[in-house]
Order: C-alpha cells, then structure tokens, then sequence
C-alpha cells in the first residue's frame, strides 16, 4: 500500500503548534455495502468489486419518474441513458450522459461523532485515473468545513490525508464534491481520527428506563432498561383501549412508552384532538413486543400493511395509499430534549424486505412532527445491524425520533415486518444555568476545561462573573465562551450565548443575545472582566475591571477606482441566464471573470462585519457573491452578501456581514462577473471592510490595509487571481492584449472577432 500525505487547505483557525494524539473515531470500508448507502443528492457512485467508484462528471444519475417529469432532473437534449444503477436501499437510477460535464457531489461518510470545536484528520484509501483536487466537506447540513484534497494518479490505492479544525457539530457527514470533474475516482475505504488531546470525558445517562429515572454511566442502579424487548410486556395501563381504540398516546403518558408504532388499519381513532376533529385513520400504540422466530429473544414488531401508490396517485381514488408516514416507529424518551443538547442513540434493526426509512425529530406526542433533520435514511436489511448516531438536536421541544417507515416509494410497496431491539436513547449528564469561559487569544486559541467554567451568581437581581484575577495579568483574557450547561466541552461549546450587536466596555450598554452554537465573544481589551446577564430580556452587558482596553481607529478607505474588464463569456455549460439552454451549450461558467476582496486575516463564523463600497459597470449586469478561502478560488459557500446589482451609475453599497457558519475561517469575499454573457467593465472604488464599533467611522480592526487585498480573473482563458497591480486603477492606461472569443491571449496579427479592453469589435 502507498501512502501519500497531501498538502490540506485548512479552512478554519490555524492549528496550534502541539502534536495531536490521533484516536480512531469512525472507520468504513465500502467492500461492506453492494450498492452506495447514504443519501443521494443527484449522483450515485457505482459498486465494482466492493470499491465506491465515481465515473465522472461526464454522468448524472436520475431516477425515471424524475426524469420523465418536470423537475431540474428530467431529461435534457441530446441525453440517454446507458445503463442503471441501484443503491443500497434499491432504487434503481438511470444513467445519464449527453449533456455533461455534469457539477457532482456524494457523501463518503456519514454519522461520524464528533467534539465541538475539534480538529480531525481523514484517511481514504483512493485512486484516479488523472490527478485531480476535489473539495471535501465536513459537518451537518447546518454547519459545515471545506478542504481541498489532491488525489494522485495511480493504478494502486494509495492513502490520502487531510485535516480539519473548528468543527462546530457533533455528527458529521463527509461530503466529496469532484464538481465538473471527469476522472474517475475510486473509494476503497474512509476513516476519521480525532486529536484527543482536545477532548473531556462524556457522562452518558440511559434514559429508556421503567420510572423514568436516568441510569448514569459508571454508577450503580436499579431501575430496569425497558429499550430491550426482555423486559417482559407493557404493563396492563398501556394496552387499555376506549371504545376499541388505545388512547395513551394522547396524553402525559405518552412518554412512558419508549417504543410506539403506526400501521394503517390498527388502532383507528376518532373524536377529537388539540380541538380538532380526527379523522378515523391509524392512530399510535405501544409497540407489539414478539419472540423473533427461531429463538428466545423478544423484539419490537411493526407489521406495515398495505402502501400501494405512494407518489403520484390520485387520493380521493385510492383512499388507501400511502404516504411516507403513513405506517410509523418511534423511539420515545420521558422527557423532552432541549435545543442544543446532544443525544446519543442506539439500537438494533432489520426487515423482512430490505429497504430505506426516512426519520425525523417528533414531540412528546408520536406523530407530532417537529422537525426532519434527525437522523437521516437508515437502510434495513433482512440481517440484524447496529446503529448508533450522536446527534445535537437542532430544535427545541424534541421527545422521540421517528421512522417513517414508507419512505422507499421503489422498495417498500409491498407488506413488510420491521424488528427493533435493544433501544438505548442516552442524553450527557450536565449542569445547567449560566456559566463563563475566558482565553487569552495570544497564548491559544483554545478552550481546554470548560468543566472550570465559572458560574454567574445572582447579585440584585442581576447574573455577575468575572473573569481574570486582579494584580495577575497572566489570567487576563480577551475573549470568552458564555454556555447554559456545563459537564462536557461539546455540550459547553453547542449551547453558547452570541450578542447581535457589538461588544463594549460599557456596565450601562446592555446588548440582546441568542443561543448559538460555538460562539466565541472577542472582547475591547486584554484584561480582568466581569459579565452581566439580564436573562428576563435576554441582555447583556461588559466592564474591564483592569487591563488595557483597545483604543478605536480610523476607518480605512481604499479610494482608487478599480476597473475589472469582464470578458464576454461562452454559452453556459449548464442552467440559463434568459438565453434558451438547448439554443447553445458551451464551456462557460459565471465566475470566469471574478474580483475579491481579501481580508487580513481569516474570519470566524458569526464573527460580524461591515462591507462600504462605490460601484458601477458598463452595462447592466448582475454579480453573485460567494466566501472563499485563504486562496482566491478556493470555495467555502454559496451566498456572501448576496446579489451586487451594477448600473451605468454610481451606487452605494453598505452592508453588516456575518460569516456563515459553512464559511468558518474564510477571507476572501468572491465577486461572480460572468453571470451576464456580455463583456462589462465593472468599477470599484472607497472600499470599506471593518469590524464596527459604537463610535462613527471608527473600528477596532480594519480589514483590508491596501491594494494587497484585491484580486480578480478576467476570463476564462486568463490567468487567474492576479493581484491589484494588475487590475486597471484610474488614470492607468488601457491594455495593449487581445483575446479570442474563447478568452485566450492572441497576437496583434490575428483576424477575426476579438475582445479587447472588455470591448468586442471585428479586426
């Protein structure tokens, strides 16, 4: 086996200069699968001999009934299909070819637990047919890390590393996003590893439990675990029924059950509920508890009934079609689960008919929907599996996580018999109330016990802590993490206090705050502080007891007029911009003419800053915005400070811009100028990028200093991301260089149709 380290573009806070104790977290080798088994979002890596191949962007993969309708998925001019595909759960996907290159991304891994705040590092065993550098995400749908990672050429699968630091969730998906490249790469196993050296102990309470009390990890119980199926039968209370109908999911001992069911044709209601009328369809109960056949071990059992016709059927003719949810399990805890806290839950399943079952976040009653994102698809097979997930809820007022157990329209439209066992729904054991953390962001940019936290104590009313010790700058501190729990770093870390508005040393300047998760609180100064909380309306205030406080400074300007000469672009590859697609298709793309602007330093997620700029273009043209990395063109995420509308006239532009929590650690502000077909030149000038204080047209930091912050690409065939000094300023003069049409460099004795200065004239 060869072993290749790549060079990863770290898009968060720089690691600090310690070694990192790796500890294996998560491991997948895809020999274990026969089809792709994670969720599909748009393309389906192929399995040859156990290995996750992905053929390139030359393919797109689409089921039929997308591509026969009239989604983004159906079929394009010039397509056909060579083949199928299914994935794991068995739905079968065409093929797709004609139209490429094709922009594609699929998961590698998913369900990897994680600490807030934690640096990690990937190892895949990985081929390609030509070197390529794709980008890997990781995080949740919420939050997520990019890096860039080189995959060599080789005929042998060689290990490929990269790393990641500042991971701001506690599950996490792997992302690889090739886009428009056409190698084919090839997957033959992942694993993560997490720097210890970071990480506290966890103290996990079980809380399936038959009084409802938690049993604590490492402490001696007598409460009975009821998540296994051998606890015997539910007791006689929770089998009663009214009228026929069992009605304890209606009410406050709902909790009581830690395992519900739904099947079409069981349990019929009616009346009414929450002061509505029911309706007389399917209705939950306490799960059947069955001896699986062969053996002596009980489990639970759903027996689904009839799901005919689930997608696009006609209701009021087939009244007893299904939905997705129509036929239902939950995993019920007694209490509900706050936002931001983590949950750790396991149990073990399979089905008489393999498949894949959607889940999602429910309240105390089963069927209550709260929310989707739980614990994405689980594929069931007809062979026991384990599962086990760590997932920060996302939601307040979550009780139980459902699975909906119709969800595969392809595979689940025949009778099928789901098995549970062994349901285990742990939350951490914390201390709640207010408590603050501080760090001297000099000496690390880390916070290493947040079990040491302080407490705020109630003084007249008012929630006080200091932090830092008189006489003792070694304790001084100029940012701090503010949490409603401690116990555990992660939970710490995912129930933080973030101000909306600027930080001052001001007792009297009380500033609204909102739970956020990781959020770091850059102070005015260096020195002992205390903290006030008003928590009634949800406020909060800052005094420097002793230190230096920083001193504001004037805004700076950047006052030359830039001019970025945006060449005429070729026909989009994909989509449309008001041009008909199928008319033309070419290699064009909306950012083959960019302009950045680069920050001094990488930015935090949340951290808040203003942008001020002058401008105006040629002709009418739309830009979109995107973050970058440190890197001009290294991509974190889609949306900046949203759309830049040029005109012929000079406008204004001033906007507040919090750094996404995709885009954490980024520095580049990325301006797409090809989003018009048409050549334009596009003029800047008094660009203003700042952290705002209270005092006008003052800053405690400047984020731009001079022309080394300026950077752009005029046309795809140029060379890209040069800096400033060659950007046009005023007064500069105009460039002797000609292009085709295509946007490559020409000599002055070329003929035909060229583009100089932005301009197209015939020569």
């Amino acid at each position: 086996m060869k072993k290749l380290f790549t060079l990863a573009v770290l898009l968060a806070m720089a690691l600090g200069a310690n070694a990192a104790t790796w500890q294996k977290v998560y491991e997948k080798s895809y020999s274990d699968f026969t089809g792709f088994p994670y969720y599909v979002m748009g393309y389906v890596p192929e399995w040859v001999n156990g290995v996750m191949t992905d053929y390139g962007a030359d393919y797109r993969y689409a089921t039929q009934t997308d591509l026969d309708g009239d989604g983004d998925a159906k079929w394009k001019d010039g397509e056909s299909s060579v083949g199928t595909v299914k994935n794991a759960g068995g739905t079968e996907y065409q093929k797709v070819t004609g139209a490429g290159p094709y922009w594609h991304q699929y998961f590698i891994a998913d369900g990897i637990p994680t600490q807030m705040d934690g640096h990690y590092k990937a190892v895949a065993k990985v081929k390609a047919t030509a070197a390529c550098t794709i980008n890997v995400n990781m995080g949740n749908w919420s939050s997520a890390l990019g890096c860039n990672v080189s995959i060599p050429q080789s005929d042998e699968f060689v290990e490929v590393e990269w790393e990641y630091d500042g991971i701001a969730v506690t599950s996490c998906f792997l992302i690889a996003q090739p886009g428009t490249c056409t190698e084919t790469i090839e997957w033959e196993s992942i694993a993560v590893y997490e720097d210890a050296g970071g990480t506290t102990p966890v103290i996990w309470q079980q809380w399936l439990t038959d009084d409802g009390q938690p049993i604590i990890d490492g402490q001696e119980h007598t409460n009975k675990w009821v998540g296994d199926a051998e606890f015997g039968q539910w007791p006689d209370w929770a089998l009663e029924t009214t009228e026929g109908v069992n009605i304890n999911w209606r009410g406050d001992n709902a909790q009581k059950i830690c395992a519900w069911s739904l099947t079409m044709g069981k349990n019929n209601d009616s009346g009414m509920f929450k002061d509505s009328p029911l309706d007389g369809r399917a209705r939950p109960y306490p799960t059947d508890i069955e001896l699986e056949s062969g053996t002596n071990n009980h489990v639970f059992a759903v027996h689904v009934t009839q799901i005919d016709c689930i997608d696009d059927c006609d209701a009021a003719e087939n009244p007893g079609a299904s939905t997705a949810w129509s036929n239902q399990f939950w995993i019920q805890a007694p209490a509900n689960v706050k936002e931001g806290l983590t949950v750790r839950i396991k149990f073990r399943y399979k089905a008489e008919h393999a498949c894949a079952v959607g889940t999602q976040w429910h309240r105390q009653h089963p069927s209550d929907y709260r929310d989707w994102n739980a614990c994405g698809d689980v594929n069931f097979t007809e062979a026991w599996q384990d599962f086990e997930q760590t997932k920060t809820i996302g939601v307040d007022d979550v009780w139980s996580l459902a699975f909906n157990l119709c969800s595969d329209a392809t595979n689940g439209r025949t009778p099928n018999v789901f098995y549970f066992d062994d349901l285990s729904w742990e939350t951490m054991k914390l201390e709640e109330g207010y408590f603050i953390a501080g760090i001297n962001t000099a000496k690390t940019s880390k916070y290493e016990n947040l079990n040491d936290a302080i407490e705020f104590k109630d003084v007249e009313g008012t929630l006080e802590a200091t932090v830092g010790k008189k006489g003792d700058d070694e304790t001084y501190v100029n940012q701090v993490m503010i949490s409603t729990v401690k116990g555990d770093n992660t939970a710490f870390m995912n129930s933080t206090l973030k101000p909306t508005e600027s930080i001052t040393n001001d007792p009297e300047n009380w500033v609204s705050y909102e739970l956020s998760s990781l959020a770091k609180l850059d102070l005015p100064g260096l020195g002992v502080w205390t903290v006030y909380l008003d928590t009634d309306y949800s406020s909060m205030a800052f005094e420097m007891i002793e230190g230096k406080v920083l001193e504001p400074i004037e805004v700076f300007t950047y006052t030359d007029e830039i001019v970025v000469n945006g060449l005429e672009r070729d026909w989009l590859t994909a989509g449309n911009d008001g041009n008909p697609r199928e008319a033309e298709v070419g290699t064009g793309e909306t950012w083959d003419n960019q302009f950045f602007i680069k920050a001094n330093r990488a930015l935090a997620k949340g951290e808040v800053t203003k942008l001020a700029f002058k401008y105006k273009s040629s002709v009418d043209a739309k830009t979109t915005t995107q973050c970058h990395g440190e890197n001009p063109g290294s991509y974190m995420h889609w949306a900046a400070i949203g759309d830049v509308n040029f005109t012929t006239d000079w406008q204004d532009f001033e906007q507040d811009f919090t750094v996404p929590n995709e885009a954490d650690g980024m520095w580049n502000i990325a301006f797409n100028m090809a989003e018009i077909k048409e050549a334009c030149d596009y003029h800047i000038k008094d660009v203003k990028w700042y952290l705002p204080c209270a005092e006008e047209g003052m800053t405690y930091e400047n984020l731009i200093s001079g022309s080394t912050n300026f950077y752009k690409k005029e046309g795809a065939g140029t060379d890209p991301y040069t800096g400033i000094e060659n950007v046009t300023v005023k007064n500069a003069k105009t460039s002797n260089a000609i292009y085709n049409l295509a946007g490559q460099r020409v000599s002055k004795d070329f003929k035909g149709i060229v583009v100089k200065d932005g301009k197209k004239f015939v020569k």
